[in-house]
């Protein structure tokens, strides 16, 4: 049965799971919520998701939330076992960065876009004291990543898996964000080199002012 996929393309969250799915190769069928409208908020939705936020995948009378259980729960339905091991210790070590991913790292990222992004969008200025003192906390998480990083090419080994999805999810938009990347080599090559040329990543481009249709070149 194909998923159905409840989102908004630009948003963090469901431009993870619309990612993951196609680098799983998972059908899905997409529900279109407009966030900037809070069609996420009404009733409707609410009875998909009393959390009342993005995404929701339903697959026959089961509905999940969070983005990264769709994910996991995506990998095992198609069988990919090269995004998403069967093997205990490397399901494991994937496990692990997508809860940091949530726990951790979209709260520290989301500040950038937040203020970079939303407030001017809006007519309102970047806080910049605020942006000074996320440095601090971005520059603690960052290291980590930059660490993990060092000396391989993806996050949890040769290839790539929901885990890269995932932590690159929070920073999509780093470049309009302002998120100070180029401090951190080895997650700016991470990031720039082997993310963004994956064909389903490419395929669920999102620009300046959260716009989906890409610029003629």
């Amino acid at each position: 049965m194909t998923l159905k996929v409840y989102a908004d393309p630009i948003t963090i969250n469901c431009r993870k799971v619309l990612a993951g799915l196609k680098f799983l190769e998972a059908d899905y069928e997409l529900m279109p919520v407009n966030y900037f409208a809070g069609e996420h908020k009404e009733s409707a939705y609410l009875a998909l998701n009393p959390n009342g936020t993005l995404p929701v995948a339903q697959d026959g009378e089961l509905l999940l939330w969070e983005s990264n259980a769709i994910l996991q729960y995506a990998a095992d339905k198609v069988g990919n076992d090269e995004a998403y091991p069967a093997e205990l210790r490397a399901r494991a070590d994937i496990n692990r960065w997508l809860l940091w991913e949530a726990s951790s790292w979209f709260p520290c990222c989301y500040v950038y876009l937040v203020e970079n992004v939303g407030k001017p969008l809006q007519g309102g200025s970047p806080d910049e004291a605020l942006l000074s003192a996320q440095d601090i906390e971005f520059d603690l998480r960052a290291t980590i990543l930059d660490q993990r990083l060092a000396g391989q090419e993806w996050l949890c080994g040769a290839n790539p898996t929901i885990a890269d999805i995932a932590i690159a999810a929070p920073i999509h938009m780093h470049g309009e964000a302002k998120v100070p990347l180029a401090k951190y080599p080895n997650l700016h090559r991470w990031m720039t080199k082997n993310v963004e040329a994956l064909p389903s990543w490419l395929d669920t481009w999102v620009g300046p002012g959260f716009t989906l249709e890409r610029p003629e070149t």
